[in-house]
Parts: structure tokens; sequence; C-alpha cells
């Protein structure tokens, strides 16, 4: 939960402008100042996530959870936060991560974003065979393996029969259980070489031999269909184990289709979600499930959600490798519009080397240009011949001061090359490549330098993880650890709270299942003499009285849906379809609603008094710093949306 935070916290984070005027200032914290740009693209941005409109928020509304956050980033700072080694290193490595796709040379065209969108509108279901071959394969091993796809190629053309190929000779180690089969995919979600080629196949065609970087593969392309763009869904199910037995399967199904009934009866989904859902990270949110597409999800789950026609639709029962479900459509989307995916296309075929064909030579000579590089070829000539013409590992130039090039605000003098050779090569043949090496490491790394002036969008990206993760390690120390192990202030929250929590009327006792009436009369008279034995010493009872003990017991608490023979008898619900009368039977009484104890809903609580501490440190903030608003701005802001 608290990275899903995280996450969010990122989204609505900013970043500090420079050389702003004071109309450009939408709100200042103490002296630090926000900029009305800055703030419109986190707001947009924030606003870009929501499922829906009703959720949208206006920017005078999203302004004040803007400002509590930025209050507790400027908190985090004051105290030192952003000097601990550990977030400095952890902050460096994203943003090494996040520069590599600005220090490429990007070579994409309107026609490979055109294309891409026309792949996102089209899914393939696609068979393959792959042949291994690790990352720098020596080239016998290549050889070996370019035989082997091509033998295989030269059969399948010839008529062999694909899934038996891919059962014996591919290895690729899920091609035993699918036979090759891939199932439907868009563009973007395999390795680029392999889309390409999957997508310039016709349907029953096998393609040309394809390398990709796991190493030679032969596609067969079996199916072409429009893609059905995304849907949101919530789901109730019941999960089975891999070899679950069929009495297992069969009981499953059965309940799944009590509650199926229950839905159509007009039973809330999400209540239901919540009670008997097994997956239990949709089940608290009422059994929503993330947006997906058909080809994102497995075939059996995502075909029956895509045939909902409207939203509120109800599958029926289904079964897919991981158990029963029942399916609710919440919301569908189509494919959107070229204009609304143009900008994130673009970016995906940036930002993947594979599609853009990025060269580190075209990039440095772009730099070159950018930066007017000037070399003096003279004294590099001069300098290089010294060197080579020096043995000692201590070679002193005769002019360290000289420059031997110029960039941008950038002089680069002679020193500076010596000093990089003696860290990377005593080599004396590769001197005039090491030369190369280092005009372009610098050039490098001045351009990375600069990400931050050149690209708001790097900028907003860093600062969103800079603030992100500040905000996260202050909150789990100030907030969640904090509520977790004040056992006194949780106490005494929920003495203060006791009641918010409530559990449904109850029933309390025994629930059991007889298979003979020897065994139900046993029963009876261990309970005339003993009504405070436990569950266990019941079951004790049993195992040594009888060679096989075949009675089901179950004693403790029932809500309403979680056992069968309680809801009949109880709150006469439908009967069980393997109800026994006369052997099945029920021993207790109906509790009614009452709070859940601390013990009972501790989770609920110290959530809530997390929300507490947050609420107060957030008013202690407010007296911390100053807020200053610019109304005007704002105004403005509200009036553009």
């Amino acid at each position: 939960m608290h990275r899903f935070t995280l996450l969010f916290l990122a989204i609505v984070t900013t970043t500090i402008g420079l050389g702003q005027t004071e109309s450009d200032i939408l709100v200042r914290i103490d002296d630090q100042a926000i900029t009305r740009e800055e703030f419109v693209w986190h707001y947009e941005k924030n606003n870009g996530y929501l499922l829906s409109e009703s959720e949208k928020k206006s920017p005078s509304e999203y302004l004040d959870l803007f400002i509590n956050f930025k209050l507790k980033v400027a908190e985090a700072k004051r105290l030192g936060y952003d000097t601990v080694p550990g977030f400095v290193s952890e902050l460096k490595a994203y943003r090494d991560e996040l520069a590599k796709p600005f220090l490429t040379a990007v070579d994409y065209t309107d026609q490979m974003v055109e294309t891409a969108y026309e792949r996102m509108k089209t899914e393939i279901d696609a068979s393959h065979i792959l042949i291994l071959l690790d990352g720098a394969p020596a080239p016998a091993d290549t050889l070996q393996a370019w035989n082997k796809v091509m033998e295989l190629r030269t059969q399948l053309l010839q008529g062999a029969d694909f899934e038996e190929l891919a059962v014996r000779h591919s290895e690729d180690p899920s091609a035993k259980q699918n036979k090759g089969r891939l199932g439907y995919f868009s563009a973007f979600q395999m390795v680029y070489p392999f889309e390409d080629a999957a997508y310039k196949t016709a349907v029953g065609e096998i393609s040309a031999t394809v390398r990709t970087s796991f190493g030679y593969h032969l596609i067969r392309v079996n199916d072409r269909r429009p893609a059905k763009g995304q849907i949101k869904v919530a789901h109730l199910m019941k999960k089975l184990e891999e070899h679950a037995s069929e009495e297992t399967v069969n009981k499953q199904k059965k309940q799944m289709d009590s509650l199926y009934t229950e839905l159509k009866n007009g039973a809330d989904f999400a209540t239901l979600a919540r009670k008997h859902s097994d997956d239990r990270r949709s089940s608290q949110n009422g059994g929503e499930l993330s947006w997906f597409s058909s080809s994102g999800m497995m075939p059996e789950f995502a075909e029956p959600a895509f045939h909902l026609q409207n939203d509120g639709a109800l599958s029926p029962v289904i079964r897919t490798p991981y158990g029963w479900h029942i399916i609710k459509r919440i919301e569908y989307r189509p494919v959107p519009a070229f204009d609304e995916l143009q900008d994130f296309l673009t970016e995906k075929i940036r930002s993947n080397p594979e599609i853009s064909q990025h060269s580190s030579d075209i990039f440095i000579q772009n730099l070159k240009k950018e930066y007017n590089f000037e070399q003096d070829h003279q004294a590099v000539d001069q300098l290089i011949a010294a060197i080579k013409s020096n043995s000692s590992k201590d070679f002193r130039p005769a002019k360290p001061d000289q420059i031997l090039f110029q960039f941008a605000d950038q002089k680069v003098s002679t020193n500076k090359f010596t000093n990089y050779l003696k860290e990377t090569t005593s080599n004396q043949t590769s001197i005039q490549n090491a030369f190369e090496n280092f005009v372009s490491q610098t050039l490098m790394e001045y351009e990375n330098s600069r990400l931050e002036d050149k690209h708001p969008g790097f900028r907003f990206l860093m600062q969103e993880y800079h603030d992100g993760i500040l905000l996260f390690n202050l909150s789990e120390e100030k907030i969640w650890n904090e509520a977790a192990k004040d056992s006194a202030g949780l106490a005494d929250f929920y003495q203060k709270n006791k009641g918010k929590y409530q559990w449904d009327e109850r029933f309390y006792g025994w629930s059991i299942r007889c298979k003979s009436q020897e065994e139900k009369d046993f029963i009876e008279a261990v309970f005339e003499e003993d009504t405070a034995i436990t569950e266990n010493e019941l079951n004790d009872l049993l195992s040594n009285h009888f060679e096989k003990n075949d009675a089901t017991i179950r004693l403790g608490y029932f809500e309403k849906g979680t056992d069968k023979l309680v809801d009949f008898l109880v709150w006469n619900t439908p009967k069980p379809e393997d109800f026994n009368d006369g052997l099945h039977f029920v021993r207790g009484n109906k509790v009614p609603p009452q709070a859940k104890t601390l013990d009972e809903a501790r989770g609920l609580y110290v959530s809530d008094y997390q929300d507490k501490l947050e609420e107060q440190w957030i008013k202690e903030l407010r007296k911390r710093y100053q807020v200053k608003v610019n109304r005007k701005v704002l105004k403005q802001i509200e009036q553009e949306r």
C-alpha cells in the first residue's frame, strides 16, 4: 500500500523553475516558488489517470492536496532526508536509468509512429519455434543455430506440422505445454524484431528467420483480429489448486453458482467480492481489477470479459487455470484516436533502441554541431605523437594548459586528456582511439549535466522521483511506523472510534455434518455431558470412538455466506444440494450486530489512525511554513479548464 501511495505522490510532485517572473508564480512556500507551468503540468497528468470524469478535481481542489504534498517535501529537506547517502545513491540510480533515452541518437519518422498506431489497432495470434543463443555467442554456435533453424524452416515449408516441430525442437521452455502458441499480442508487447516480423507475415504463413536477443525464431501467424480496446472489470474468484480433486472442483463450482444466483437476485457485487473472493489483492476493492486489453490478459478470462456488452453486465461462472470466476463489466473504452496516442507512441519509439536504431556516433556528431565543437588538430596531432614516442607511464605534456578542443562554454586542455589516458589505457597504438573516446565522453557528460535544462519532461520526471522517494521515507518514519508501534495511541484511538467497523448479524456455534446416525448420536451425547467442549476435543473423541471419523465439524462465528449449512438452517437461504436431513445440523445462537474489536479490525483502525496522524502533521506544517497563493493566477488556470 505504501508503494502505491508513493506512486500517487510522485504524480503530484513539482519542480522549481528558474528565471520566472512574479506573474508566473502560483504558490510560494517560504522561499520556494511553484510556477503556473509546473502546477498545470502535474495537474493535467494526475487527472489523466482517473477512471471516471466524476473523480476529476478542479484546480482549486487539487491545489490544496498539492500544497500539502509540497509541505511534506519541504519538511523532509529541513530534516536532512535529502542528504542521506541511501537516498542520494537511489536517486542517482534512477537518474542514470531515466537519462539513457535522452543520451542516444534517435531516428524515427512520422511513418514509424503511424505504423505503430496501426499495429495497436490489430492483434495477432502467433506461434513460434525458438533456437536459443546467448548474448555473445561464438561464431560456431551462431552457425550451428542458424543451420538448425533453417532446416526446421525447410521442413515447415514442405508441409511439416508446426506444433509437432515446436514440441520436439523449440527451446522455449513453454513449448512443451503450449506447442509454441503465444496467443494474441499487439504493438510493444513483444521484442521489436519479433513484432515486426509477425506483423509482416500473412495469416497461415511462416516468417523468414528472425534474430532477437533470445536467439533465432520461426513465426507462424495463426490469426489477426481488430484490437478490442481496454476494459475495466471486477471479479469474484474461488481459487483452485493446480491438482485439485474433482470433488473440490465441483464443490467450488456449486459455491460460485450460489453466489451467481445472489447477484442475479440483486446482491451487491462489491459486498460479495469482499466477503467471498479468494483474490485478496482485488477483494478489498470490491473485486475491481486494473484496465487491461484482450491481449494483456489470459484468454480464458479476457474473452468472456470482452463478450460483456454493457456496463454492469455479469458473466456466467467461468473457469481459468486459477479457479472459478464471475466477471462484472465496469467500463469499456475503444482504442483511442491517433491524436490521443501520438505523443505516447513517439516516446515509446524514441526510448526503444531496437525501434529507433540509435547510434552513439550520430549522437556525438549532433552534439558537436549543436555546441559548435572546434578542435585544434595540430595541437592534438603533436600531443599524440609525443605520447607515442614516450614510453614513460608518467608522461608530462610540454603544454599542459593548451586547449585541445572547445564547445559551448567548455574548454578542454591537454592536462585533462593525459589524466584521462592514465586511467583508461597504456596501449600506445590506441592513443588516437582513446582521444576520440575522450571527446565523446566529455560531450556526453556535458549533455548529461544539462538534461534538466533542455528537457522539461525529464526535469519533471526527476523531480517526481526525488520528491516521491523523500516523502516515502519521511512518511514511513513519521506516520506508518509510528502508527504501527504506538500501541497506546492506537488503543485510545480505537476507544474514541469504537463501533465504526461492525459485524453484521452472525451465528456462534457448531456446524456439523455427520455421515451416520451413530456419529450424530455420539455427538449429541457428548454435548449433553460437556457444553464447553472444544472443536479439537470433539474431533479427538470421535477419532478414538470410531475407526474412521467421517464427520465434518466447525465451531466458531459464522457470517452469512460463509457456511451454506448455517445459512440454510439459521437464515433460511436455499437448501444446500448435499444437505442430509437429520445428519446435518447446527447448534448455537444468533449473535446480533456488534462492533469489531481492535484485533478483529486492526488493519482498518491502523489505517484510520495513520490518517489522523497525517492530518495532525499537516496542521503542524501549515503553522511552520508560510504559504502564499496567487489567486489571480489560479483563477486564470480555472478559466482555461
